[in-house]
């Protein structure tokens, strides 16, 4: 047919949707859950991981955030072959947590060890939401806690960075035992004269906000963070009133006076730094 002789053919192949798909590696691009611009997530790294369009600041791994605080090849690791057992023989838990250490390439949902940042030494515990929501089972808060004995024997500041779903129910009242557990052993590094930073990332939920990211002699946390122990859905049900849409958000929890400051990413090495250089000078255990 004459329509099918003069038919305009195409300068370009085209490509499916699922051809696509299937070009670009897994984990390259990001999608921002705030704005709903795409990124390529080496885009994303370089600005250490938040949105040049509306700042949403996306979750960092333990490492990740490590390696944009710390001077280079400071860091030094602490009991990073600790592993969870199953010890109320919770269904496919083993299976899962397995799952969790390949995906992410840590043996559990905290990082601890000691560091210098700009030259100042510190201990630090950075939990990473990838690894089981980053709840906080037995190894967690041995981990943690191990974290901050040792740096009361070194006479080390600590850093926290929380982020966490809250305790893991598959280890059950193990799990809530490690809240009284961290918490006696800041209480004795308090005593000891030690500074304990608490930075709280999104989200710090549950047990994890109930126990050591709320007890820090002084409290960060990063814009919009969700922080708060029973979720809003609970507690609105209790009470029978409509929370504000701010609510259990880091800039609700500033203004009602339970954060020292919120701090954006890109200043989170300096205050850092500032805090811990004040410390040193004023013959703190840094």
């Amino acid at each position: 047919m004459l329509k099918d002789i003069f038919q305009k053919k195409r300068k370009y192949a085209t490509v499916s949707k699922q051809e696509e798909r299937e070009d670009v590696p897994e984990g390259m691009m990001i999608k921002c859950p705030s704005c709903r611009k795409i990124y390529y997530r080496r885009e994303l790294e370089k600005n250490l991981m938040t949105c040049p369009n509306c700042d949403h600041h996306h979750q960092m791994s333990a490492h990740e955030r490590i390696e944009c605080l710390f001077d280079e090849g400071s860091f030094e690791e602490w009991n990073e072959g600790m592993i969870s057992e199953n010890p109320l023989e919770f269904p496919d838990y083993t299976d899962k947590l397995e799952k969790d250490r390949k995906k992410t390439g840590i043996n559990e949902a905290v990082v601890t060890g000691r560091g210098t940042i700009d030259g100042l030494p510190t201990a630090i515990a950075v939990m990473d939401a990838r690894f089981r929501m980053g709840s906080m089972g037995s190894v967690v808060g041995e981990k943690i806690s191990a974290a901050i004995e040792q740096a009361q024997e070194e006479r080390l500041p600590i850093i926290i960075f929380t982020a966490s779903g809250g305790a893991r129910m598959q280890e059950g009242v193990l799990s809530l035992m490690q809240m009284s557990k961290t918490s006696v052993a800041l209480e004795r590094f308090s005593r000891a004269g030690g500074l304990y930073i608490s930075f709280m990332t999104h989200p710090t939920t549950g047990g994890v906000s109930a126990s050591f990211a709320s007890l820090g002699d002084i409290n960060f946390a990063e814009p919009q963070a969700l922080i708060g122990f029973a979720g809003r859905r609970i507690i609105e049900q209790t009470i029978r009133e409509k929370l504000p849409d701010d609510f259990q958000t880091a800039e609700f929890l500033m203004k009602h006076g339970q954060l020292d400051k919120v701090v954006h990413r890109k200043d989170m090495k300096q205050t850092l730094y500032q805090v811990l250089d004040i410390h040193q000078a004023g013959g703190g255990q840094a």
